[in-house]
């Protein structure tokens, strides 16, 4: 494991509650969690983005898109599993299994990132940030609750999708998700850039733990490679950083998505979810400093397009409740902050999104919720 400055839960075995820290009740907090749960997964139209198929199978829909994406299911899959929610977790991914897994072609082993709401593929290109929540959500699904037939063998699956993320092209068809040469996930596999919200280096930790054997020193170097990109992709005074990005972690605009917008606000959710598993460092604690200083004197109402510089667009922000969650989640790698506990409570005081556009910002908001109170944890 790599050497942070502070240790996190994987050392410690203690997961922070930072809104108890903060001041809220263990009672309030318990009910705004089970609350958020069911107005995501129960069936409240205003607010929910999971739908029952039948009676084994389920989807998570983009709303906005109207369209299931691996994103949502692998995001679906990691929030049920993180609350003990096994009929949920299973009917995702049987509806994964069945529908966007492909077996054939360069993209074979992968998940295909788009489909209609009957199964029938919008795409037959994967995007990595699926595969690698698949792959951890399947691990902690083993872990907690054993390994079943097929397709319930969550670990058999999980080692499977991690060994063709590294081994896919070696055959001379198709291609890997991660670099083989500087161990850094790409946008999607036949390009050679990446985004910086999909890097999720204690992830990599994990992987390094329960991967197959052959692989695991690959997803080490992941983990050290990834934190090095984010010192890099993050600009050093405003926090930002940009959608797409190349491998010196310089913004990537050749189609529109070197700015900071809607991915990029994972990636202070990421660190803070980082810091609480395998501890902070010096360069977490200013990064989360600058992003939360950033947007300390704007309102959600008008959030926006920036710069990673931070120079505003005339362009809203499409997802202000989801920025709003992942700059509160980001005051786990720096409770002692300037801005963590502003940032927390005005997440606490912002309802879960409803309308066409909730879904992203929900799935941010239930991970933010979990995370900041101690439930979003390594199984």
């Amino acid at each position: 494991m790599n050497n942070l400055n502070r240790m996190g839960a994987y050392q410690t075995g203690h997961y922070r509650n930072l809104l108890l820290d903060y001041g809220y009740s263990e009672d309030l907090i318990a009910v705004k969690l089970e609350l958020t749960w069911e107005q995501l997964f129960g069936d409240n139209e205003a607010t929910r983005i999971y739908y029952p198929v039948g009676n084994e199978m389920g989807y998570i829909l983009d709303t906005g898109n109207l369209d299931v994406r691996t994103e949502g299911m692998s995001y679906g899959m990691m929030m049920a599993v993180q609350l003990d929610k096994k009929d949920v977790f299973d009917r995702l991914w049987r509806w994964a299994s069945l529908y966007m897994y492909m077996t054939s072609g360069e993209n074979k082993g992968y998940f295909a990132w788009s489909c209609n709401t009957d199964g029938t593929k919008r795409a037959n290109g994967p995007a990595p940030d699926g595969e690698e929540y698949f792959a951890l959500a399947l691990l902690f699904a083993s872990h907690r609750w054993g390994d079943q037939s097929s397709p319930l063998d969550y670990g058999v699956k999980a080692r499977a999708l991690l060994h063709d993320c590294v081994h896919n092209g070696e055959d001379g068809k198709g291609y890997p998700m991660w670099n083989r040469s500087n161990h850094l996930i790409k946008f999607v596999p036949n390009c050679e850039f990446t985004d910086p919200s999909y890097h999720l280096p204690h992830f990599y930790e994990l992987f390094a733990l329960w991967a197959n054997e052959a692989d695991r020193q690959f997803w080490n170097e992941a983990a050290v490679a990834s934190r090095q990109f984010l010192t890099q992709a993050c600009h050093p005074v405003t926090g930002l950083a940009p959608e797409y990005a190349y491998y010196d972690g310089s913004p990537n605009d050749e189609r529109g998505f070197g700015h900071f917008f809607s991915d990029s606000y994972r990636v202070a959710a990421n660190i803070g979810l980082d810091a609480e598993w395998f501890g902070t460092s010096g360069w977490m604690r200013k990064e989360v400093d600058c992003i939360q200083s950033f947007f300390a004197n704007k309102h959600p109402d008008d959030y926006r397009r920036y710069t990673i510089s931070g120079k505003p667009f005339e362009e809203k922000s499409l997802h202000p409740v989801g920025l709003v969650a992942t700059n509160a989640m980001a005051s786990l790698a720096y409770p002692e902050g300037t801005y963590a506990r502003a940032s927390v409570e005005l997440f606490w005081n912002t309802p879960v999104r409803e309308g066409n556009r909730r879904y992203y910002d929900n799935c941010l908001y239930l991970f933010a919720l979990l995370a900041l109170s101690g439930h979003f944890r390594i199984w």
